[in-house]
């Protein structure tokens, strides 16, 4: 997922980026094919090239390695808002079929079985980056027909809807799951099955998501991981554990 992911991202891409799976596609991507790739943190970091995988957007590592830090509010008014990210990042506990997501609770509102950690900055980087890529592991329970509450917008009911509502952002072209890839219809903007990963069968992914998938009209297969790819992802990750295994825990 994580290599996939970061085939995705260009060269000189502005990406605004989520804690979790997407960071570390997006920092690899810096670290393979993208090294001039501009990243931005929710916490005001921009430019920043992490040695290691940040904890949350307030690790310290993030500005230590930023080109500069300015304040939140500064990053959604003045770059996220004014349309200067190409791409926001994302990950979340639901998505259904028109890529609309849930990061708020699971179940019903007022009485949740679970209370997650909440919309963020997602809801404003989804609605104004100029294209969406969703990161999330597939399921029934994650893949469903119908959210338990929508947190961030996608294509809201499809066929158009989000441009009639006259958001300025280009919404979900991609969504990277542990099967492959999906994608927006042209019309419907319902989410299709538009690749695979080698060994996975069309009806697997079917039955990793919670409503009737259909395919593209293409469906590709996605190449596996070559050796300088795994190479860094594998160096990433052991740093990572290095630098967060010597961290300094703070007094009870």
């Amino acid at each position: 997922m994580t290599v996939a992911a970061a085939r995705q991202l260009w060269d000189g891409c502005i990406c605004f980026v989520g804690i979790g799976l997407p960071s570390a596609a997006c920092n690899l991507a810096r670290l393979i094919h993208a090294p001039d790739l501009v990243l931005i943190y929710e916490s005001g970091t921009l430019g920043t090239r992490p040695d290691v995988l940040p904890l949350s957007i307030g690790d310290g590592e993030l500005a230590l390695t930023a080109a500069c830090v300015v304040p939140l509010p500064e990053v959604f008014s003045y770059y996220l808002q004014a349309g200067r990210v190409d791409v926001g990042f994302l990950g979340a506990a639901q998505i259904d079929r028109f890529g609309n997501l849930n990061s708020t609770v699971i179940g019903p509102y007022e009485a949740p079985q679970v209370r997650l950690p909440g919309a963020g900055g997602a809801p404003e980087i989804a609605m104004h980056a100029r294209q969406t890529f969703v990161m999330l592991k597939a399921s029934p329970r994650s893949f469903v027909a119908e959210l338990d509450f929508r947190t961030t917008a996608g294509y809201l009911q499809g066929a158009g809807a989000r441009a009639r509502c006259g958001m300025p952002g280009g919404g979900p072209r991609s969504v990277i799951t542990d099967f492959g890839m999906l994608s927006p219809h042209p019309k419907t903007q319902e989410l299709q099955l538009s690749a695979l990963f080698a060994g996975v069968g069309v009806e697997e992914a079917r039955a990793a998501v919670g409503w009737p998938l259909a395919r593209a009209a293409h469906v590709g297969l996605i190449d596996p991981p070559d050796a300088a790819e795994l190479e860094a992802l594998r160096a990433l990750n052991a740093r990572t554990r290095e630098a967060h295994a010597r961290a300094i825990p703070l007094p009870l």
